[in-house]
Protein backbone atom coordinates (compact mmCIF):
# COMPACT_ATOMS: atom_id res chain seq x y z
CA UNK A 1 0.00 0.00 0.00
CA UNK A 2 1.24 3.05 -0.69
CA UNK A 3 1.43 5.73 1.68
CA UNK A 4 2.20 8.79 -0.31
CA UNK A 5 3.06 8.82 -4.35
CA UNK A 6 4.46 12.41 -6.46
CA UNK A 7 5.08 11.95 -9.78
CA UNK A 8 7.34 15.09 -10.98
CA UNK A 9 5.71 15.72 -14.30
CA UNK A 10 6.71 18.60 -16.24
CA UNK A 11 4.44 21.85 -16.31
CA UNK A 12 1.94 21.11 -19.58
CA UNK A 13 2.99 24.65 -21.03
CA UNK A 14 6.51 22.61 -21.43
CA UNK A 15 5.19 19.99 -24.27
CA UNK A 16 4.70 23.00 -26.83
CA UNK A 17 8.86 23.52 -26.86
CA UNK A 18 8.17 20.09 -28.81
CA UNK A 19 7.45 21.94 -31.69
CA UNK A 20 10.73 24.06 -32.08
CA UNK A 21 12.64 20.97 -32.77
CA UNK A 22 10.17 19.40 -35.02
CA UNK A 23 10.24 23.06 -37.32
CA UNK A 24 14.41 23.15 -37.03
CA UNK A 25 13.59 19.05 -38.79
CA UNK A 26 11.37 20.47 -41.31
CA UNK A 27 13.19 23.20 -42.16
CA UNK A 28 16.10 20.97 -42.58
CA UNK A 29 14.26 18.14 -44.68
CA UNK A 30 12.61 20.35 -46.72
CA UNK A 31 14.59 20.23 -49.81
CA UNK A 32 13.75 16.56 -49.72
CA UNK A 33 10.63 17.56 -50.34
CA UNK A 34 7.14 18.95 -48.09
CA UNK A 35 5.98 15.14 -47.22
CA UNK A 36 9.56 14.76 -45.91
CA UNK A 37 9.68 17.45 -43.98
CA UNK A 38 5.99 17.20 -42.36
CA UNK A 39 7.54 13.62 -41.52
CA UNK A 40 10.81 14.94 -40.00
CA UNK A 41 8.55 17.74 -37.85
CA UNK A 42 5.84 15.34 -36.74
CA UNK A 43 8.73 12.56 -35.86
CA UNK A 44 11.09 15.12 -34.04
CA UNK A 45 8.07 16.72 -32.41
CA UNK A 46 7.09 13.09 -31.20
CA UNK A 47 10.75 12.57 -29.89
CA UNK A 48 11.08 15.54 -28.03
CA UNK A 49 7.60 14.83 -26.09
CA UNK A 50 8.56 11.43 -25.13
CA UNK A 51 11.40 13.13 -23.75
CA UNK A 52 9.95 15.42 -21.62
CA UNK A 53 7.68 12.91 -20.67
CA UNK A 54 10.44 10.61 -19.63
CA UNK A 55 12.23 13.70 -17.47
CA UNK A 56 8.73 14.30 -15.75
CA UNK A 57 7.88 10.37 -14.99
CA UNK A 58 10.27 10.61 -11.45
CA UNK A 59 8.54 9.29 -8.49
CA UNK A 60 8.07 9.99 -5.01
CA UNK A 61 6.56 6.65 -2.97
CA UNK A 62 6.68 5.71 0.29
CA UNK A 63 5.63 2.37 0.66
CA UNK A 64 6.14 -0.98 3.14
CA UNK A 65 8.80 1.20 5.02
CA UNK A 66 10.94 2.51 2.55
CA UNK A 67 11.48 5.87 0.83
CA UNK A 68 11.23 5.45 -3.01
CA UNK A 69 13.13 8.17 -5.10
CA UNK A 70 12.98 7.28 -8.76
CA UNK A 71 14.84 3.87 -9.22
CA UNK A 72 16.48 4.39 -5.51
CA UNK A 73 14.65 2.80 -1.99
CA UNK A 74 16.04 3.94 1.56
CA UNK A 75 14.60 1.64 4.28
CA UNK A 76 12.59 4.77 6.59
CA UNK A 77 15.13 3.38 9.57
CA UNK A 78 18.00 5.36 7.68
CA UNK A 79 16.09 8.34 7.47
CA UNK A 80 16.87 11.54 9.80
CA UNK A 81 15.46 14.82 10.33
CA UNK A 82 13.95 16.42 7.67
CA UNK A 83 13.23 20.25 6.42
CA UNK A 84 11.30 21.39 4.61
CA UNK A 85 13.08 24.34 2.18
CA UNK A 86 11.27 27.27 0.78
CA UNK A 87 11.71 28.78 -2.96
CA UNK A 88 15.16 30.29 -1.44
CA UNK A 89 16.30 27.79 0.57
CA UNK A 90 15.52 24.91 -1.76
CA UNK A 91 17.73 27.37 -4.64
CA UNK A 92 20.78 27.38 -2.25
CA UNK A 93 20.60 23.88 -1.51
CA UNK A 94 20.77 22.74 -5.16
CA UNK A 95 23.86 25.29 -5.72
CA UNK A 96 26.04 26.96 -3.29
CA UNK A 97 25.26 24.39 -0.43
CA UNK A 98 25.13 21.79 -2.71
CA UNK A 99 27.27 18.46 -1.54
CA UNK A 100 28.44 16.28 -4.43
CA UNK A 101 27.63 12.95 -2.24
CA UNK A 102 24.10 13.74 -1.63
CA UNK A 103 21.58 12.31 -3.45
CA UNK A 104 18.95 14.49 -5.50
CA UNK A 105 15.75 14.42 -7.42
CA UNK A 106 16.28 17.54 -8.70
CA UNK A 107 13.59 19.19 -10.77
CA UNK A 108 13.77 23.06 -11.51
CA UNK A 109 10.29 23.83 -12.14
CA UNK A 110 9.03 22.64 -8.79
CA UNK A 111 10.38 25.20 -6.57
CA UNK A 112 10.13 23.58 -3.20
CA UNK A 113 11.93 20.82 -1.91
CA UNK A 114 12.51 18.52 0.96
CA UNK A 115 15.92 17.98 2.76
CA UNK A 116 16.73 14.47 4.57
CA UNK A 117 19.24 13.78 6.47
CA UNK A 118 20.66 9.72 6.07
CA UNK A 119 21.56 8.49 9.02
CA UNK A 120 23.02 5.33 7.56
CA UNK A 121 26.67 4.33 7.88
CA UNK A 122 26.71 2.47 5.06
CA UNK A 123 25.35 4.95 2.64
CA UNK A 124 27.99 7.17 1.32
CA UNK A 125 25.64 9.93 0.43
CA UNK A 126 24.89 12.89 3.44
CA UNK A 127 21.37 13.39 2.37
CA UNK A 128 18.73 13.69 0.37
CA UNK A 129 17.14 16.87 -1.91
CA UNK A 130 13.76 15.84 -3.07
CA UNK A 131 11.83 18.21 -5.15
CA UNK A 132 8.64 18.36 -4.24
CA UNK A 133 5.35 20.11 -4.79
CA UNK A 134 3.51 18.80 -1.21
CA UNK A 135 6.98 18.75 1.04
CA UNK A 136 4.62 19.18 4.24
CA UNK A 137 2.05 16.27 3.05
CA UNK A 138 5.76 14.48 2.77
CA UNK A 139 6.72 15.30 6.11
CA UNK A 140 3.77 14.11 7.66
CA UNK A 141 3.34 10.81 6.16
CA UNK A 142 7.27 10.16 6.87
CA UNK A 143 6.81 10.95 10.56
CA UNK A 144 3.65 9.01 10.46
CA UNK A 145 5.27 5.80 8.64
CA UNK A 146 8.10 5.51 10.55
CA UNK A 147 5.83 4.77 13.94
Amino acid sequence: MHLYEERLGVPGTWYWLAVLPGVMAALVLLPFGPAVAVGGLAAAATLTALGLHTYGAARIVVADGHLMVGPQRFPLTSLGLAEILDDEEAFLWRTRRADGRAVLLLRSYVPTALRIEIDDPHCPAPYLYLSTRQPITLVAVLAFARR
